[in-house]
């Protein structure tokens, strides 16, 4: 019998096979559905009407720790106010996107609500085979 090399994996090679895996736009669904859709629930979380985790799924966590902090925030000034939470009526204008790399799609929704009008920046990577916000600011 004619013993037989096996490669033996190293803890680096089991981290990066198991790692998130970055993805092409190629292989990525048009990324307008998620912008008009993490723009209402953003902020619907900042009205109060809306959990912040039930957006985690398509958040990264420095996007994810960003919000909560924003959402803690505006509950206080509500709290403060003796504002209670109510659905806000917004109405998406417009979306713009550029991508800056191959796997990268940055964008700007903006919506109107019936006291002002704001403009959403997201930046959406591809991991996994599907968007994910890494940043957010609310203008």
């Amino acid at each position: 019998m004619v013993p037989t090399e096996r490669h033996v994996a190293t803890a680096l090679e089991v981290e990066e096979y198991f790692a998130p895996q970055r993805s092409s736009t190629e292989q990525l669904p048009d990324p307008g559905a998620l912008l008009r859709n993490l723009t209402i629930g953003v902020l619907e979380v900042l009205a109060g009407v809306r959990e912040v985790d039930q957006l985690a799924r398509w958040l990264d966590e420095d996007a994810f720790r960003a919000l909560v902090i924003r959402a803690n925030l505006t509950a206080r000034a509500r709290s403060a106010r003796g504002v209670p939470a109510a659905r806000p009526a917004h109405r998406i204008l417009s979306i713009h996107c550029t991508s800056p790399a191959d796997g990268v799609v940055e964008g700007v929704v903006i919506s109107a609500g019936p006291a002002r009008t704001r403009a959403i920046a997201i930046r959406l990577e591809g991991w996994d085979g599907r968007w994910r916000a890494t940043s957010l600011a609310l203008l």
